[in-house]
C-alpha cells in the first residue's frame, strides 16, 4: 500500500488533504475505526513488520495485552469486542452451535450469519444508528444481520480474498464523506495473521509476512486519516479476537478412545468440545470423559469455571470439554483423513483466554485518548463501553465498564 493510490482516493472524493480548506473547516463530531487483525497475537506488535502498529502506540495507548472471552475463537470474541457481552449472554458462544429454533450455525454458513435471532445484545453500530448517528462495516462478524431490527447504513457481505487496498480504500471513501454523511463508526476486518497462524505458526517466517501485511493496511489508514485533516476527531482502535499457539501431532486427544461418537453429536471440536449427548445420557458421557486424559477437562454445564463466564446460554451443550494449551481434540476418523495421516501442525486457539498466548493486540489513537501509554492486561468487555465514551454515545448495558478502562482516556 503506497502514499500513490491514497491520494488518489481522497483526490477522487474532492478533498486536498491536509492543506487550507480541511484546515480550515470546524472539527466534525467525533469518529472511530476500528480495525481487527484476526490472530495478531499481543507479542506480534514487538516483531519487525508491526512498525506503523508501534507508531501509533507511540501517540496512544497499548495494552500488555487484551484478554479475549472464552473460548477464544474467532466469531465469539468479535461479537464481544464490539457488544462488551460474553458470549454466555449474547449467544455466540462458538464457532459452530445449535439452537433448538434456528438449526446450525457455522463459519461457513452465510445464510445463518444473515439470520438476526442469532445475534444477542447491541453492538456499537446499532447504538450510533439508534442515536442519530450512521456507521459502516468493512467486514464484521454480526454486521450483516438487522440486529435488533436496525441494519447498518453500509455493510459488506464477507468475501475473503478481498484485496486489502481495496478495503481500505472504502473506508477513506466514507471518512471523506460530508461530516452530516459520514458514518460515525466504521468496523474493518484482516485474516492475514490467523490464516498465517494457523497453516504455518506463530514463529514462521511466513507468519512475519502476514505480520508487514495487516501493519501496511493499518498505516494506510492512517495516513489517509491524516490527509484528509481528520487526525483530531478520529479515533483508531486496532484489536484482535485472540492469540496463537502451536499444536503437534504428539499432543493429541482422540475422544472416541474413551467414548463411542456415535451416542453423540460433538457441535464444535477443539480446543472446546461442545458435546451434546442423546437425551437422558448426560452423566455416563460425563462419566466417560472426566478424568480419563490428563489435558483434558470436562465439565457439566452449570460447572464450567465462574471465570470463564460459560453457563447461561442455552446454546451452551450439556457437556463442555476444554484442552489444555497447545492440546487438540480430535477423532480417529479426521486423523485418517490427514495427509500424512495423523498430520497435525501449524497453530491454534480457543484455549483458557488468561494464557498469554491466547493474548491479544490492543493500539488506540485519537483526541480523546492518552498518548505513549502502556496499560496492563485487560479484558475485551471494556473496549465497548469505551468506543461508546468516545463517541459520545449513550452506551447500551453491557459486561464490561468505563470504569476499567478510564486511564486510557486523555486527561
Amino acid at each position: 500500500m503506497t502514499a500513490r493510490w491514497v491520494m488518489l482516493v481522497l483526490l477522487l472524493v474532492g478533498c486536498r488533504g491536509a492543506g487550507t480548506a480541511a484546515s480550515a473547516r470546524p472539527v466534525p463530531a467525533p469518529r472511530l475505526v476500528l480495525i481487527s487483525l484476526d490472530g495478531f497475537r499481543a507479542d506480534y506488535l514487538d516483531r519487525p513488520g508491526a512498525r506503523h502498529l508501534r507508531a501509533l502506540a507511540a501517540r496512544g495507548v497499548r495494552a500488555e495485552r487484551m484478554i479475549p472471552a472464552f473460548p477464544s475463537k474467532t466469531f465469539p470474541n468479535h461479537y464481544t469486542l464490539v457488544t462488551g457481552l460474553t458470549p454466555e449472554h449474547h449467544g455466540i458462544v462458538a464457532n459452530a452451535m445449535t439452537d433448538p429454533l434456528l438449526g446450525t450455525f457455522k463459519l461457513s454458513d452465510q445464510q445463518a450469519q444473515w439470520e438476526p435471532r442469532w445475534w444477542g445484545g447491541e453492538p456499537i453500530w446499532v447504538t450510533a444508528e439508534r442515536q442519530g448517528r450512521r456507521a459502516a462495516s468493512y467486514f464484521w462478524p454480526g454486521s450483516e444481520a438487522p440486529i435488533g431490527g436496525k441494519r447498518i447504513t453500509w455493510w459488506k457481505a464477507y468475501e475473503h480474498e478481498t484485496p486489502h487496498e481495496t478495503r481500505v480504500r472504502q473506508v477513506l471513501e466514507w471518512l471523506a464523506l460530508p461530516d452530516s454523511q459520514a458514518p460515525a463508526v466504521i468496523t474493518l476486518y484482516f485474516s492475514a495473521t490467523d490464516d498465517a497462524g494457523h497453516r504455518y505458526g506463530p514463529q514462521a517466517p511466513e507468519t512475519d509476512v502476514a505480520i508487514t501485511r495487516v501493519d501496511s493496511a493499518v498505516g494506510a489508514v492512517v495516513d489517509g486519516i491524516a490527509r484528509l485533516g481528520l487526525r483530531d476527531a478520529v479515533h483508531v482502535l486496532v484489536v484482535a479476537d485472540h492469540g496463537m499457539t502451536e499444536v503437534s501431532r504428539d499432543r493429541l486427544i482422540v475422544l472416541d478412545d474413551y467414548l463411542d461418537l456415535g451416542t453423540v453429536d460433538v457441535i464444535d471440536w477443539t480446543p472446546v468440545a461442545a458435546i451434546q449427548p442423546r437425551a437422558g445420557d448426560e452423566e455416563r458421557v460425563y462419566r466417560a470423559l472426566r478424568d480419563r486424559h490428563p489435558h483434558l477437562h470436562v465439565y457439566r454445564k452449570g460447572e464450567v469455571p465462574a471465570r470463564y463466564h460459560f453457563n447461561a446460554h442455552p446454546r451452551i451443550t450439556p457437556i463442555v470439554a476444554v484442552a489444555d494449551e497447545g492440546w487438540t481434540i480430535t477423532s480417529r476418523a479426521y486423523l485418517a483423513r490427514q495427509t500424512p495421516p495423523g498430520a497435525v501442525s501449524g497453530a491454534a486457539h480457543g484455549y483458557d483466554p488468561a494464557l498469554p498466548s491466547m493474548g491479544a493486540v490492543f493500539v488506540a489513537a485519537g483526541p480523546g485518548l492518552a498518548r505513549g501509554v502502556r496499560v496492563p492486561p485487560f479484558r475485551n468487555i471494556h473496549v465497548y463501553p469505551l468506543m461508546a465514551h468516545l463517541l459520545g454515545l449513550r452506551a447500551a448495558p453491557s459486561d464490561g465498564s468505563l470504569d476499567s478502562v478510564r486511564h486510557f482516556l486523555r486527561r
